[in-house]
C-alpha cells in the first residue's frame, strides 16, 4: 500500500510540475504549421505538374534548383542521365514522362520490319539486262529491282503472251485459223488486253497478302514483276503447245514443270521485295498460283 501511494504521488507531481505535451508531429491529427503551409503550396501547382509530399528544396524556398527535378537532367520532362537523376526518377514521390507509345524497355535500335526499308543494291536495269535476270540470275535482280516499277517491259511482254496464249488452246487456235483475219485480229487483241488486267489484278493480290503478312515492298515493283513471271515462265508450254497441242504429254509435262518453276520466282520475287522469309512469300504468291494453273495450265494439259 505504500508503494502504491508513493507511486501514485510521484505521478501526480509530475503531472503538476510538468505540463503535458503535445505529441509529435506524426502521432497526432492535424499537422505542424510549416507542413500546412508546404501542403498549401503544393495545391496551388499548376494542372499537370505532380504533387511532393514534402519539401526535397528545403534551402531553395521550396522551388527546384535550376537543373530541374532530379531525374530530368536540366531538361523539362526528360530523364536524366548523368549522377543520381535515373534513380531519383524511379522513386516515390519523382516522376518520370512518357509519351502515348513510347516503351522505357527499348532503346529503339532493335530492328522493325517495315521502319528502314533497304536501299536498292544497284541501279534500274533496262529491259534485256531486266528480262535475262529474271531467267538466269533470279535473286540478285529482285533483290535490285525491288524498288523500282518496270511497266513497260511488264504491259509489253504480257500483252504479247497473252495474244499469243489463245493459240495454245485446242479449240481456240481452230476456230482462230478457220475465221477470217477480220474477226482475228480484234479477238486476239481482246486476249492480249483480258492477260494484262488478269496479270494486274492477280499481282495486286499478292502485293495485298504480302502486306498482310508483315512485309514492307511497294505494290508498283511486286505488281510488274509477278505480271513477268507470269509470261515468261509459261512461254516454254506456250510455244510447244501452239505447234505439237495442249494435249501431248511434252506439253503437260512442261506445264507443271514451268508452273513449279513460277512457284520458286514468285517466292524469290517477294521475299526479297517485301523482306519476308520464304514461307510467308509462298503463302503470299498462294492465290496467283493457283489462278495460273486453274486458268491456263489445266485448260490446256
Amino acid at each position: 500500500m505504500a508503494g502504491f501511494r508513493i507511486g501514485r504521488g510521484r505521478d501526480n507531481r509530475t503531472s503538476r510540475q510538468h505540463p503535458q505535451q503535445a505529441p509529435q508531429y506524426g502521432r497526432q491529427a492535424a499537422p505542424p504549421p510549416y507542413a500546412q503551409q508546404q501542403w498549401q503550396q503544393g495545391s496551388q501547382q499548376p494542372y499537370g505538374e505532380p504533387e511532393y509530399f514534402g519539401d526535397p528544396y528545403p534551402q531553395q524556398g521550396g522551388h527546384p534548383p535550376r537543373g530541374g527535378y532530379p531525374g530530368q537532367g536540366g531538361a523539362p520532362g526528360g530523364a536524366g542521365h548523368g549522377g543520381h537523376g535515373g534513380h531519383a526518377a524511379n522513386n516515390p514521390g519523382h516522376t518520370r514522362a512518357f509519351s502515348i507509345h513510347d516503351d522505357p524497355y527499348n532503346d529503339g535500335s532493335m530492328y522493325q520490319a517495315g521502319a528502314a526499308p533497304a536501299a536498292p543494291a544497284g541501279p534500274r536495269l533496262s529491259w534485256k539486262p531486266l528480262l535475262s535476270g529474271i531467267v538466269l540470275r533470279p535473286g540478285p535482280t529482285f533483290l535490285q529491282m525491288r524498288d523500282y516499277a518496270v511497266w513497260g517491259p511488264a504491259l509489253v511482254v504480257t500483252f504479247l503472251y497473252g495474244m499469243l496464249a489463245i493459240f495454245g488452246f485446242d479449240q481456240a487456235r481452230e476456230e482462230a485459223i478457220g475465221a477470217p483475219l477480220s474477226k482475228v485480229v480484234p479477238y486476239v487483241l481482246m486476249t492480249g488486253t483480258g492477260f494484262v488486267i488478269g496479270g494486274l489484278i492477280l499481282g495486286a493480290v499478292t502485293h495485298t497478302l504480302a502486306r498482310q503478312l508483315g512485309g514492307d515492298g511497294s505494290w508498283q515493283p511486286t505488281v510488274t514483276l509477278s505480271m513477268i513471271i507470269m509470261s515468261l515462265t509459261d512461254a516454254p508450254r506456250l510455244v510447244f503447245a501452239i505447234f505439237l497441242g495442249g494435249e501431248n504429254s511434252l506439253v503437260q509435262v512442261l506445264g507443271w514443270v514451268t508452273w513449279l518453276a513460277a512457284g520458286a520466282l514468285f517466292t524469290s520475287m517477294v521475299s526479297k521485295s517485301h523482306d519476308l522469309p520464304w514461307p510467308k512469300a509462298l503463302g503470299a504468291s498462294a492465290i496467283q498460283l493457283i489462278a495460273l494453273l486453274s486458268l491456263i495450265k489445266l485448260g490446256t494439259i
